[in-house]
């Protein structure tokens, strides 16, 4: 395995936030069916909301290729950390 590039890097920073939005969308249950008007029962809404926190975390531990120092150099995870946060208190 190569090591990632900077530009690869900034992707995947990039598309974190993707699933920082969507932890941040909704407070409740009820704020995001009412929001999107989708069916999806709490469970499966518990259940989106709990991948995406995995997926945040997964992406804050990554490491270059000697399995321990961090790909990330000055990147802020001041939002990552707070929808990690956040997420974990929703499908609780």
């Amino acid at each position: 395995m190569e090591e990632r590039t900077a530009d690869e890097i900034a992707q995947i920073y990039s598309a974190a936030g993707d699933s920082v939005t969507l932890i941040n969308a909704d407070a409740s249950y009820s704020a995001y069916t009412s929001r999107t008007n989708f069916d999806d029962t709490e469970a499966e809404w518990k259940a989106m909301i709990k991948r995406n926190a995995n997926h945040l975390e997964i992406i804050r531990a990554y490491t270059k290729t000697d399995g321990t120092t961090s790909i990330w150099t000055s990147e802020s995870f001041t939002a990552i950390d707070a929808a990690i946060t956040t997420g974990k208190t929703l499908y609780a």
